[in-house]
């Protein structure tokens, strides 16, 4: 099969690149708007950029069926800051709870039955269940189109970590006990620890 991208239809092409970028880490990005109110929404457009400066990013897509900006970017774009919360199997059923497009009057948090905790660094607050926080301030965003189907890049700034004491281990995150999932095409998602391998760098 070959495919020319330049007459796909967005959807379509979202499809390609959820079938074949995976499995994909899921950001688990809790902000506050203007007025405190909380938001929790999860994006695996997720990933790492650079240690020093320790910059993080992940890409919020526009709604699909008006092309409006999501509640997390306008908040961030409100506030400057944002947590990421590492999603661990413990808790996804809430996660998935908060992917659903509640008016922003709504707490996601309240309504998925997840519990907050108090950030160091940031207003908004961390996903109590989650074993690893990155508090984060805005660095940039880059904006690629206004209509459905288009995004934006979001980079924050890692300013403070939190991570549970048992994961800890001589400057290392402990993988197994972290248990993260990642997200593969449609409603899947997978266990990346349930049947891992080596190979040593030469």
């Amino acid at each position: 099969m070959e495919i020319t991208t330049g007459n796909l239809e967005w959807r379509e092409a979202y499809k390609l690149l959820v079938g074949s970028i995976l499995p994909r880490p899921i950001a688990f990005v809790t902000t506050v708007d203007e007025e405190g109110v909380v938001n929790a929404a999860p994006f695996s457009f997720f990933t790492a950029i650079c240690a020093d400066p320790l910059l993080i990013c992940f890409s919020p897509m526009r709604r699909g069926n008006d092309g409006a900006k999501k509640d997390t970017l306008l908040n961030i774009e409100a506030t400057k800051e944002f947590v990421i919360n590492i999603v661990s199997e413990d808790f996804v059923e809430q996660m998935n709870i908060c992917a659903t497009e509640f008016p922003s009057e709504v707490d996601e948090v309240e309504v998925s039955g997840l519990n907050k905790s108090a950030s160091i660094k940031v207003k908004p607050p961390r996903i109590k269940e989650s074993k690893v926080h990155l508090e984060c301030t805005l660095y940039e965003t880059l904006h690629f189109g206004e209509h459905a189907g288009a995004g934006s890049l979001v980079i924050g700034k890692v300013e403070h970590v939190h991570i549970s004491d048992e994961l800890y281990d001589n400057g290392r995150i402990n993988t197994e006990k972290l248990n993260p999932i990642g997200r593969l095409a449609g409603h899947m998602y997978t266990r990346p620890m349930a049947e891992t391998f080596e190979i040593v760098r030469k």
